[in-house]
């Protein structure tokens, strides 16, 4: 299953960044990145694609940014199979 990982970087973009540059994004094994965007006016935000099978390797993932970065996990699927569904 796909979600929408928003990210809000509450002590600002600066150490975020800093840990990624130093660490990667430190995602467990099962968890898969597809593609992110920042909110371009603010530049406090990212919003990241992500797939997994099991949504508790989110758990472990977000306990290591958890001091930077305050998480909203949404499960999201693609317009065609939503529009299937409805």
């Amino acid at each position: 299953m796909r979600y929408m990982v928003i990210e809000t970087y509450t002590s600002g973009p600066g150490p975020v960044y800093d840990r990624f540059r130093a660490h990667g994004r430190m995602l467990p094994q099962g968890l898969e990145f597809i593609d992110s965007w920042v909110d371009a006016e603010r530049g406090d935000r990212c919003f990241q694609l992500m797939a997994t099978d099991d949504p508790r390797r989110f758990d472990e993932w977000t306990e290591r940014w958890r001091d930077l970065v305050s998480f909203e996990i949404v499960p999201v699927v693609g317009s065609e199979e939503a529009a299937a569904i409805h």
